[in-house]
């Protein structure tokens, strides 16, 4: 945890038998001992509870199928379309969640549809506005270029007929 080598150790517990002193140094290791206990059953008690919360949730269920979709992709022959396959399954069972629709998930989830569906909505027509654009700039192109070339066709006529 913190890297500390045979000689840190030393130097540590020579300055502490200095500071502190003979008669007082097992009081403080002690302490130190209880205070170091405390916080390893703080860790594990925090790591527990994490672990349960994330249990309540649901994500050892699709870290299970995640595993478990990583596990049969070894065996298949085309592991590029598997995963592909087992990740759509999965983000469509983690979407598919049954709620309630009067609870705040729900509502928010139901927002979040409609947000999309409105910028699916807007890219598409912004797409099509570009492009009818591209059009009508490639048609105003077109237009200047053949005007051009009749241009230099009439001088041609023009200097042939001189010559």
């Amino acid at each position: 945890m913190f890297d500390l080598g045979f000689s840190e150790l030393l130097v540590i517990g020579i300055v502490a038998l200095i500071v502190v002193g003979p008669k007082d140094l097992p009081v403080l290791f002690r302490s130190v001992g209880r205070f170091v206990g405390k916080a390893k059953g703080m860790a594990r008690e925090f790591s527990s509870a994490m672990n349960q919360a994330a249990d309540q949730a649901g994500v050892k269920d699709v870290a299970d199928t995640l595993k478990g979709a990583t596990d049969s992709l070894n065996t298949m022959s085309n592991p590029l379309k598997a995963a592909s396959d087992v990740v759509k399954d999965t983000a469509k069972s983690v979407t598919d969640l049954n709620l309630d629709p009067k609870s705040e998930t729900a509502k928010l989830a139901a927002e979040r549809a409609e947000d999309a569906k409105k910028i699916q909505q807007a890219t598409a027509q912004r797409a099509q506005e570009r492009l009818d654009a591209e059009a009508k700039a490639a048609e105003e192109a077109a237009a200047a270029a053949k005007a051009r070339a009749e241009a230099a066709r009439k001088a041609t006529e023009a200097s042939e007929d001189k010559a």
